[in-house]
């Protein structure tokens, strides 16, 4: 009902949509790629990937983080698809990936493996490349 009342207010939707991807309950991913599908969301709309993409890494650590690599997965898969449409706001994107030396053992071999399956990735921008190489070093 929320979104329906201020669903013409762009600024309050991108609002509405980071706190559903912050949100820590059970099932966090699949309710950030619901929201991913929602009709307000738009993929080519910085504002809208920050509110959902950025919403869930930097808001929803409990979830991010799992320990299943699910989050950083779902990162990852998000910056190879922009890689090619807006690889400016892939890289910035990356953040949460390049942060892997501040987290336990098991958590950096997760985000190591997300970073070089991006880096394997045919036709990466030297935008995206730079960070994940960077970051690798």
């Amino acid at each position: 009902s929320f979104y329906d009342q201020w669903q013409q207010e762009s600024l309050v939707v991108n609002q509405w949509f980071m706190l559903q991807a912050a949100e820590s309950k059970e099932g966090a991913i699949e309710r950030v790629k619901a929201l991913t599908e929602h009709p307000a969301f738009d993929a080519k709309n910085p504002n809208k990937l920050r509110a959902v993409l950025g919403g869930f890494c930097a808001n929803n650590p409990v979830n991010f983080h799992k320990l299943d690599g699910s989050g950083y997965a779902f990162l990852a898969d998000w910056i190879i698809e922009l890689n090619h449409s807006n690889p400016q706001v892939a890289s910035r994107m990356l953040t949460p990936l390049t942060r892997w030396k501040k987290y336990s053992a098991a958590r950096q071999d997760l985000m190591k493996a997300e970073l070089n399956r991006i880096l394997a990735v045919e036709g990466l921008s030297t935008d995206v490349y730079e960070v994940v190489t960077k970051s690798l070093a």
